[in-house]
């Protein structure tokens, strides 16, 4: 910066002091610019915020796991404001696309994976493409090619290739849950093979208790169903159901025996009549009061139980005789496309991946997607990993009945209400199920 001299013909006083008086002036300037300059980053991060939902319960490995995720971000973004909102798995499935399509949706969420949830958003644009972060922060690389299934999906929504619209940080899949002090009491070994597990319902059916608490209401009932399916199939008919790579044929084997098998376990007092109108939840905790002997549900529940069940000793296996088990990765962190302050979104994925995070995961009874989790827990939760490691060893992963067209988990809800009232038989049912699927793989073109 060049300064102006002053005329000669001023004393040396003048001049100094009009010298020194625009010196003071552009020092007090530049400390007012830089103090401007150091605020404003100061000021953006007290604008920022990281708004995250999701719909796991308190008490889930899950939700333990994700509650220190966001006190670790917190800490590591002092001037970030953190607002975390509790939904229900209902909530967000019935009001997703308006709510995360919305001019101000949350930064993160927890969605569910599959074509008919997150490749239908993903499909409608409503979703962010992070196929670029995941690659630079290495969560692709964290995941096995199974679990990596689920976090991509193309243009017609279907999952397996494309983009990256979402990351797991845990795993999950569906199996038995038993009363150890019913089985004991009543002389039922742990069952090995499907007729071996009927036939120990049986011995409860005579002794006068239902076997199996059932939520017909929502998912639970629909997933006793496909292991029912899965018992029959192979990995070729998952691929062809879930993936569009094949034709599928309600009318065969897979889909003729869940519908008959399920419909006969209803007759033959396996699961209540009543059962139609259960909800989830209130099916864990009837088993929980010990008011059925067995439950089939996924391995989210495994922490709850974990600390709520304290009357009786209990134990879990997989669906006798199953090679292919409903399950996959976990819900999806997803990320809004209108979402403001992105990256935080993508700090706090990535702190759900880091290996503190992960051991607190598996600590908790949950199953952690990678690092040395597995060598953290003791007890009941080393059944959890042995069975799932069981599973992803034989390519077992079979996803879930719901996934393969929007609004199919209503189709299968009714059809498998149908079969537990007894109101429309097996074919029947099937034919429901079968008209939905293959009109959209008409609008598919596939």
């Amino acid at each position: 910066m060049t300064l102006d001299v002053p005329a000669t013909g001023e004393n040396m006083s003048v001049r100094r002091f009009r010298m020194l008086s625009l010196i003071t002036t552009l020092v007090m300037a530049a400390t007012v610019a830089a103090c401007a300059d150091d605020g404003a980053p100061e000021e953006a991060a007290k604008d920022q915020t990281l708004t995250v939902w999701h719909y796991e319960r308190p008490e889930s490995a899950m939700a333990i796991a994700w509650a220190e995720a966001i006190r670790l971000f917190k800490e590591a973004h002092p001037g970030v404001t953190v607002r975390f909102e509790q939904k229900t798995f209902e909530q967000i499935r019935q009001n997703a696309a308006m709510a995360l399509n919305a001019d101000d949706p949350p930064t993160v969420v927890e969605y569910n994976k599959g074509n008919s949830t997150a490749g239908l958003l993903a499909k409608q644009g409503v979703l962010t493409d992070f196929t670029g972060e995941s690659t630079k922060r290495g969560w692709d690389r964290m995941l096995t090619p199974s679990l990596q299934t689920t976090t991509r999906y193309d243009t017609d929504g279907i999952m397996g290739s494309g983009a990256v619209y979402g990351i797991p940080n845990y795993s999950e899949f569906v199996l038995v849950y038993y009363n150890k002090d019913m089985f004991a009491k009543h002389g039922v070994a742990v069952p090995q093979t499907l007729s071996a597990f009927e036939a120990a319902m049986d011995v409860f059916v005579k002794a006068g208790i239902t076997p199996l608490s059932v939520g017909g209401a929502e998912y639970p009932a629909q997933q006793i169903f496909y292991e029912l399916v899965l018992s029959k199939a192979d990995r070729a008919f998952v691929d062809a159901y879930q993936r569009y790579m094949g034709n599928v044929d309600f009318t065969g084997p897979a889909f003729q025996f869940g519908a008959t098998t399920f419909a006969s376990w209803v007759r033959k007092g396996y699961i209540a009549k009543d059962s139609a109108r259960v909800k989830a939840e209130d099916m864990n905790l009837a088993f929980m009061k010990q008011r059925f002997p067995i439950v089939i549900v996924g391995s989210w529940m495994y922490g709850d139980f974990v600390r709520g069940i304290k009357d009786f000793e209990w134990g879990t296996f997989l669906f006798p005789g199953n090679r292919l088990h409903p399950g996959s990765s976990g819900n999806l962190w997803v990320v809004p496309a209108k979402a403001k302050d992105k990256s935080l979104a993508y700090d706090f994925i990535d702190i759900t991946m880091k290996p503190e995070i992960q051991r607190l995961l598996a600590e908790s009874g949950g199953v952690p997607v990678h690092g040395d989790a597995s060598a953290a827990p003791t007890g009941k939760n080393t059944d959890l990993l042995a069975h799932f490691a069981t599973i992803e060893a034989a390519d077992g992963l079979a996803f879930y009945p719901d996934w393969p067209a929007a609004g199919y988990y209503d189709v299968l809800g009714v059809a498998i209400q149908d079969l537990i009232n007894g109101t429309k038989k097996p074919d029947e049912v099937l034919a429901d199920i079968a008209k939905p699927y293959h009109d959209n793989v008409v609008r598919l073109g596939k």
